[in-house]
């Protein structure tokens, strides 16, 4: 037995964003959304539109972006199962791993209570090429005991005008962090971040700030100054979008 039309389906997806011009639909290249939409209107059988909870640019990979779809239809596949049956229908760089029913009036973006990413810096003296898609190379001894330390500057609710990229027309700047950290494996830096929201470019210019500090360019405590300027020139560059990937979004 088939559910009602209007149907809504919450989707986890991940992705490998280095073949795509980022997730939402455009004209100038394929994207995420397009693949997904495409894949979905020919399991059930109808043209499909998707809104996702995240924008993720060019390069840029998701291991648990959630996108929502409306059924126009009624659906006959089991929940449990359209995860198996869409990807019959993907490419191997594009994976749904969980599927969930959701109300009529629910929105992926409004609802959104906190978002995980994670930032990757290949630390050597040269490039690894196996790592070249994933991580973001860096040259110079980076000192992660001083990057800790500047992290507790970025915790809680600030302006965060000064490291969203510049030309970004929002309504207000404002974000919580909840949780920041800098953990290093071998020549292997990650900085994890998850707060209730960010601005465009926002993580990766906060990684770009980490590495002046681990540059020793800046000191932990400059960050304080960064932040009250709300000057986007003071804060660090925006690192490449191959280090990014979007972990988690909790509803």
């Amino acid at each position: 037995m088939g559910y009602l039309v209007e149907m809504g389906l919450l989707l986890t997806v991940s992705y490998d964003g280095t073949n795509y011009c980022g997730w939402q639909d455009q004209r100038n290249g394929k994207t995420v959304q397009e693949v997904l939409n495409n894949a979905a209107g020919k399991v059930f059988n109808c043209k499909m539109t998707s809104l996702g909870a995240s924008r993720t640019d060019a390069g840029v990979h998701a291991l648990g972006q959630r996108i929502h779809f409306i059924l126009s239809k009624p659906n006959v596949i089991p929940i449990g199962k359209i995860p198996l049956v869409i990807n019959g229908y993907l490419p191997d760089d594009i994976r749904i791993i969980a599927a969930t029913e959701v109300s009529d009036n629910f929105h992926p973006i409004n609802e959104v209570k906190s978002k995980t990413y994670r930032y990757t810096i290949c630390n050597t003296r040269f490039a690894n090429p196996i790592l070249r898609n994933y991580t973001a190379h860096v040259g110079r001894p980076l000192d992660t005991v001083k990057m800790t330390d500047a992290v507790r500057y970025f915790i809680g609710e600030h302006d965060f005008a000064a490291f969203c990229a510049t030309g970004t027309s929002v309504t207000s700047t404002v974000r919580t962090i909840y949780q920041l950290e800098v953990a290093r494996q071998g020549d292997v830096i990650e900085i994890t971040i998850s707060g209730n929201g960010f601005l465009y470019n926002m993580v990766r210019i906060i990684a770009g700030t980490l590495v002046n500090v681990g540059i020793s360019k800046i000191r932990p405590d400059d960050i304080v100054g960064i932040i009250v300027s709300r000057e986007r020139i003071r804060a660090g560059k925006t690192m490449p979008p191959q280090g990014l990937a979007l972990l988690e979004i909790v509803y």
